[in-house]
């Protein structure tokens, strides 16, 4: 169940008009009253034909009237509406629990506390089997304001004990942090204007495929004024960037004026603060890796970055930042994906979105390794070969778990449901890229002979899962990748340890193919030799003594003297 307050409004009338109204699309039907302040006299026009809608106004207003003859300064925000709707799965609710549901809404607002006779006065209208309307006009009897702070986040958790109570579907607690649902007037606005989504969600996109390019703020802005966004910039004397709109082009308002949203309003952590502290964050400490000195591209680089997501999840204020940056990460790899994959992970980037922000500090300086990724790819990458998207793909699988355990350990239980529908789509996209590089690896597995050496080598490295790993349809091409790194030198036994400490397996579905992309990830350049290594370096070193010998100056040694010569001196 779902109570939407909306923000406050002054027109008592106008709102009851459109309470009993036929609705935009004659959705409205028998609207009338299920409860209210006081139903003894109260006047109905849904069920009293000599009612009227100035009337039941009139009598709602009659508080904030006598308030505003004895000061001097009128009320204007008066009119308080929350909408209270049930899951399309629920059952019917009668008028009677209804009404029984719009009491304890208003008793947990603040509207109307339990026992206070002088509370507000208000009414809840039924105009459609799924939802009530609550309109209150917030003057109490005694002419003070009600305390409404907070009402929301009130109004929420009874909303959670209502669906106890009543058998419905149960929502999940929210924490503050959610986008605000579009209204009715937006939703029919972006219909009406042929928008497959309201200003605010389009903006919010934009905003977010932008801040993968962007290194500043100001980089942010310029970016999204070149990708069609209409952006105005609040200034200080001085020129420094103090606030940011943004605006959609063709989205005017009833005076044919360009309406634009400040940052913050189209998602809570778009707002100035919050993006300046993401993109301009200074670089935190090096993580090494024994691949730090490899030749890397964008992607394999993303990869390398994620490597230490589950160690970097330990500290609240880190976990959020990497969170954050996962986010960009996937936003950027949907950008830059081949077209088959970019409809996938571009759905688990929309739906990751929801989970990079929760109430926890971030230290955004601890992800610049992999917002630095992110910027990389966005900025500079071609398109990835089969097995280095592959491997990046497959990694972001098991980031995407991580930060869904992370959440659901925190309680945020919003952003784990965010990071469960993200990952779907990831283990999609990770399917559809593995085909090519199976495609490529299947019609060279290596003998029957080798296979069963290298099966040894499974169950020796990765016991636990090396039935499993053995039965998977893909254990001939993951055959055929450690063959190919043991030609290049590596150990296979020593890369099946590794890859199996970097992901975890037992919540792979196919932990052969697992294995393929971490293990061409790692084992993709040669392995170094450590004698020829040393040799080298005893022939450098050589070197360098005989080109130091015969650049510095020799003393010149002394002639032995003759016998002749020492037979004079004596």
């Amino acid at each position: 169940m779902i109570a939407a307050i909306k923000a406050p409004g002054a027109n008592t009338r106008g709102l009851l008009a459109y309470l009993y109204g036929r609705g935009t699309h004659d959705e409205h039907f028998d609207p009338h009253i299920v409860a209210g302040f006081a139903m003894l006299g109260m006047p109905d026009p849904g069920r009293d034909e000599i009612a009227t809608l100035t009337e039941l106004a009139r009598h709602l207003d009659e508080p904030v009237h006598l308030r505003n003859s004895e000061f001097g300064k009128p009320v204007t925000d008066h009119v308080w509406h929350c909408p209270v709707r049930a899951a399309p799965e629920d059952r019917y609710l009668s008028d009677t629990e209804w009404g029984e549901i719009a009491q304890r809404v208003v008793q947990a607002a603040g509207i109307a506390p339990a026992g206070d006779d002088l509370a507000c006065r208000w009414i809840a209208v039924r105009h459609a089997d799924d939802h009530i309307h609550i309109l209150a006009t917030t003057v109490r009897e005694d002419g003070r304001r009600p305390k409404l702070h907070d009402s929301g986040i009130r109004v929420g958790d009874e909303c959670r004990e209502i669906e106890k109570d009543y058998g419905l579907r149960r929502l999940k607690k929210g924490d503050g942090t959610a986008v605000r649902r579009p209204t009715q007037a937006e939703m029919h606005k972006a219909q009406r204007l042929g928008w497959g989504q309201t200003s605010k969600g389009w903006l919010q996109d934009r905003i977010r495929a932008a801040i993968p390019h962007a290194k500043s703020a100001e980089e942010l802005l310029a970016y999204l004024e070149a990708d069609g966004v209409l952006v105005k910039a609040k200034r200080g004397p001085s020129g420094d960037l103090l606030g940011y709109a943004v605006g959609r082009p063709g989205d005017l308002n009833k005076d044919d004026e360009q309406i634009f949203h400040p940052g913050g309003k189209t998602a809570p952590d778009l707002s100035l603060p919050k993006i300046k502290a993401r993109l301009e964050s200074s670089q935190p400490e090096e993580y090494p890796t024994a691949r730090r000195t490899q030749p890397s591209t964008p992607w394999h680089q993303a990869t390398d970055a994620l490597d230490t997501l589950h160690t970097d999840l330990t500290e609240d204020t880190r976990a959020q930042a990497h969170i954050t940056a996962l986010g960009e990460l996937l936003e950027a790899t949907a950008q830059k994906a081949p077209a088959d994959l970019r409809p996938e992970i571009r759905s688990a980037a929309k739906a990751f979105a929801r989970a990079q922000w929760s109430q926890v500090r971030a230290e955004d300086r601890a992800a610049h390794a992999l917002r630095s990724a992110a910027r990389d790819i966005a900025n500079t990458a071609t398109g990835p070969d089969g097995s280095a998207l592959a491997a990046l793909v497959t990694a972001l699988v098991w980031a995407a778990i991580v930060a869904g355990r992370w959440h659901e350990g925190k309680g945020h239980a919003h952003q784990a449901d965010a990071a469960r529908q993200a990952l779907q789509h990831i283990q999609t996209a990770a399917d559809q890229a593995l085909v090519p590089v199976l495609a490529e690896l299947e019609p060279r597995p290596p003998r029957e002979s080798a296979q069963r050496v290298l099966a040894s080598e499974i169950r020796a490295a990765v016991p636990d899962h090396a039935a499993r790993i053995l039965a998977d349809p893909a254990w001939p091409a993951l055959a055929t990748v450690l063959t190919d790194a043991e030609a290049r030198g590596h150990k296979p036994h020593q890369l099946l340890k590794e890859a199996a400490a970097q992901r975890e397996l037992t919540t792979a579905r196919q932990p052969a193919r697992v294995l393929i992309t971490r293990i061409q990830h790692t084992g993709r350049n040669p392995a170094p030799n450590r004698r020829a290594e040393a040799a080298r370096s005893r022939s450098t070193m050589a070197t360098d003594i005989s080109s130091r010998q015969v650049q510095e100056p020799q003393p010149i040694a002394a002639t032995p003297p003759t016998s002749q010569q020492h037979q004079q001196r004596r």
